[in-house]
């Protein structure tokens, strides 16, 4: 495409250059430059790649998109923002992909992952060829990529949704993170479908309050599109159960398709029966009541499904076979996952690293738990402090036991960081070991049969994050480990 053409797009009093060069790539990273493309600076947290134009150049970057002035030998254009033209530039670039497939965004501070890999599933059972993005990786087909951000930018995404395209894709899901939104790197995406799990305290590192970070969450649904296009419907998924809803209402033009359990909603979970194996319950549209029967288990896994099911009804998916597929459903990497080494006793990894997510996931195993709970706990470095005493109490609250340990100190001392913990504590049911393998091998080596350990925090993650060092570390492989030594 040549830049002129290309730039017609920004339509903000961008002053074109004369030449019409021809751009054969947009890049961001001037590490990934190749002769012929666009770069474009963006200044960021860490870098400004204002100050990498001349390396750009050097490595065949025939044109520089900037918001500072940049001394290079080849055409400058300046805009007010780059990160906003970078979204439409990679749109238009890639021929706006979205528009070419059915795009179901997650959003929400508890559930994304596990929403859209149900949403994936289903999907799949009908032989349809499926796209997601989220925290684990980026998946086409049968083929899985690596992620570095929750929400990639623009400019990632929009590629990515080009090869989907290419690949023949027709239904992509992705997680939506509230960062994300309020970098406007999703800007462009047409989605069909945006889902809302629930608004509990996360990442108020970044948002500093929750007024501000429910109002990041509620763009998802404020940009879902204000025409009516009867060929191609725009529908909002919202928990009633969850304050944020009424707002999210308020924000969108969409149909709005509520699900919930304890209020009045278009699905509706009831009389719901948890146990160690699974969880059944009555699931009502309006149309309907029927009987599900899954092996996930709890009542944060009951909204995780309501809201893929959901979903899956407004994309033309029938009932009968939403419930078939749920029925099968194996839970997802990290969430709740179960360690079995053939030991006596039970042992649950899971990703909580919220108040909330903490919250229902040792309320699910209290109600099935014969004996004592064990949780071990942590919180990261450099991210929201104002929940470690949060996190602490509610562990020592639901357990027999609370194990608080490091989780991604980063650059803070991990003592400071368990020091903050046990500021929310006035209990002794705990005990501080700062080695993470370490309190898993204490709690491994405490419980008895029966007991039920819960290691929360990291989930599927494979690495410690200590200093500026990344270590391999796996919650589920060192629990096997210290298992297969207790024997």
């Amino acid at each position: 495409m040549d830049l002129r053409e290309l730039l017609t797009h920004l339509h903000d009093f961008v002053q074109l250059p004369e030449q019409n060069i021809d751009i054969t790539s947009i890049e961001m990273d001037s590490r990934e430059v190749k002769p012929g493309a666009l770069f474009i600076c963006i200044d960021g947290y860490t870098v400004d790649g204002h100050n990498f134009a001349q390396m750009a150049v050097e490595k065949g970057a025939v044109a520089i998109l900037a918001e500072k002035p940049v001394d290079v030998e080849v055409p400058v254009v300046r805009v007010k923002s780059t990160k906003r033209a970078m979204a439409v530039l990679a749109d238009a670039f890639y021929n706006q992909p979205t528009q070419k497939m059915h795009l179901i965004g997650v959003t929400g501070t508890n559930g994304k992952t596990t929403i859209t890999h149900l949403i994936e599933h289903i999907f799949k059972s009908q032989h349809k060829k499926t796209g997601l993005i989220g925290t684990i990786e980026i998946r086409i087909g049968d083929t899985s990529y690596d992620v570095k951000n929750t929400t990639p930018e623009s400019l990632t995404l929009q590629k990515t949704f080009h090869q989907m395209v290419e690949e023949n894709v027709e239904v992509a899901m992705m997680e939506v993170s509230s960062h994300a939104l309020d970098l406007g790197r999703v800007h462009g995406c047409d989605f069909d479908v945006a889902v809302f799990s629930n608004l509990t305290q996360d990442h108020l590192d970044y948002h500093h309050t929750m007024e501000d970070y429910r109002r990041a969450k509620g763009l998802l649904f404020a940009q879902l599109g204000n025409a009516y296009n009867h060929d191609r419907p725009k529908f909002a998924v919202l928990n009633a159960d969850d304050a944020a809803t009424e707002e999210y209402i308020k924000n969108t033009a969409a149909t709005v398709i509520t699900y919930g359990i304890d209020r009045e909603s278009d699905i509706r979970a009831t009389n719901i029966q948890i146990t160690n194996s699974g969880t059944t319950f009555d699931l009502t549209t309006p149309t309907e009541t029927v009987r599900v029967e899954m092996k996930l288990i709890g009542k944060f896994s009951v909204y995780n499904v309501l809201a893929a099911t959901a979903s899956c009804l407004v994309s033309g998916i029938p009932l009968s076979v939403i419930v078939e597929e749920i029925k099968v459903l194996e839970g997802v990497s990290g969430r709740f996952e179960v360690v079995d080494a053939e030991q006596d006793f039970t042992v649950i990894v899971d990703y909580a690293h919220t108040p909330d997510s903490l919250e229902n996931v040792l309320k699910t195993v209290k109600e099935f738990a014969k004996r004592n709970i064990y949780v071990i706990v942590g919180c990261g470095g450099d991210r929201d402090r104002t929940k470690r005493p949060i996190m602490a109490r509610i562990a020592a609250e639901y357990s027999t036991q609370a194990i608080l340990t490091s989780d991604n100190p980063r650059s803070e001392d991990p003592l400071a960081i368990l020091k903050d913990m046990e500021e929310g504590l006035d209990t002794d049911n705990y005990v501080t070991i700062a080695d993470r393998a370490e309190a898993i091998r204490y709690a491994v080596e405490t419980a008895h049969a029966d007991d039920v350990i819960v290691i929360a925090g990291k989930g599927h993650e494979t690495y410690q994050i200590i200093g500026k060092k990344v270590f391999d570390f796996d919650d589920r492989e060192v629990a096997r480990k210290m298992i297969e030594e207790r024997k």
